[in-house]
């Protein structure tokens, strides 16, 4: 049994028994190829989530209206990639023995493979839908393939061709975007064709992880973070996806890659926080 965190993001105060939805941080960026931080993104969400209403005018609903729960933060080990993913898997299998929803905020994006690894024992015919602005394809990042740049290649590995769908891709090398082209179901730039995926999976009741890079705001939304891209959608077309794709069964879920001091205005980390209310709402059925 999970205890809650001594501060918990703002609404989601609820005991693990009674909990639908168990949130856990995993502050980890030891991967990270261009600007650090990550690691601090949990607990400045967590900290910064009281400059918000837990009303959602929205979607109509509240986040005190939910058994959501907030179990805090994993002591990840920085060194060693292979240690902290094994952490993130073991605390996912628990939450989803339990018949729970687990909700991971990172860190870097290569913290979702522990999640998915741990999704996958339970539901091997798992779906991705995942929300970036980079492919995350590469076979290595500089002979490392244990990287959040080859964190979708990762869990392609793991469950195969057409089960991974890419959306808002706006940067990749050239082999990995030929990669997408070949083995994902690519959909560059925006949301276009998101409605008919997710019609297609929850027709079929096929489970799904939800893995969201902030990264796939544009950078003038959301300029906190580790490697900033031009181009990327609105916060308001993000919310609106969101919501479409839970729809669908979704079985877990992540945000990541928020680096709360790469933008000292503070709106990235407010920007995060709102990103999770709708998306912890979102998930939380009547």
């Amino acid at each position: 049994m999970l205890e809650k965190n001594t501060e918990t993001i703002l609404g989601c105060n609820a005991s693990y028994e009674e909990a639908n939805i168990v949130i856990y941080g995993a502050p980890f960026d030891s991967t990270t190829s261009f600007r650090p931080g990550a690691r601090f993104g949990p607990s400045a969400i967590r900290h910064e989530s009281f400059g918000l209403e837990s009303f959602s005018l929205y979607q109509d609903k509240d986040l005190t209206d939910y058994a959501i729960m907030d179990s805090g933060d994993l002591e990840l080990c920085f060194g060693s990639s292979e240690s902290a993913l094994k952490d993130i898997e073991m605390r996912t299998q628990t939450i989803l023995r339990d018949g729970k929803i687990p909700l991971l905020i990172g860190g870097e994006h290569l913290v979702t493979l522990g999640a998915v690894r741990a999704v996958i024992s339970k539901n091997p015919d798992i779906h991705i839908i995942h929300f970036d602005a980079h492919a995350d394809l590469r076979m290595d990042y500089l002979g490392a393939q244990l990287s959040h740049a080859c964190v979708m290649r990762r869990c392609h590995e793991l469950i195969g061709d057409g089960r991974i769908h890419q959306f808002c891709i706006r940067s990749g090398e050239r082999t990995e975007i030929d990669f997408a082209k070949l083995h994902t179901d690519f959909h560059p730039f925006d949301f276009a064709g998101l409605k008919e995926c997710v019609d297609k999976l929850k027709k079929s009741k096929t489970p799904v992880y939800f893995t969201i890079d902030l990264d796939c705001l544009d950078s003038g939304v959301f300029p906190g973070t580790g490697t900033p891209e031009a181009g990327g959608v609105s916060f308001k077309e993000l919310l609106d996806a969101i919501r479409e794709v839970c729809r669908a069964n979704v079985v877990a879920a992540d945000i990541n890659e928020l680096a709360p001091m790469l933008d000292a205005s503070g709106m990235s980390t407010a920007t995060a926080c709102k990103v999770l209310r709708e998306l912890l709402l979102a998930l939380s059925k009547q």
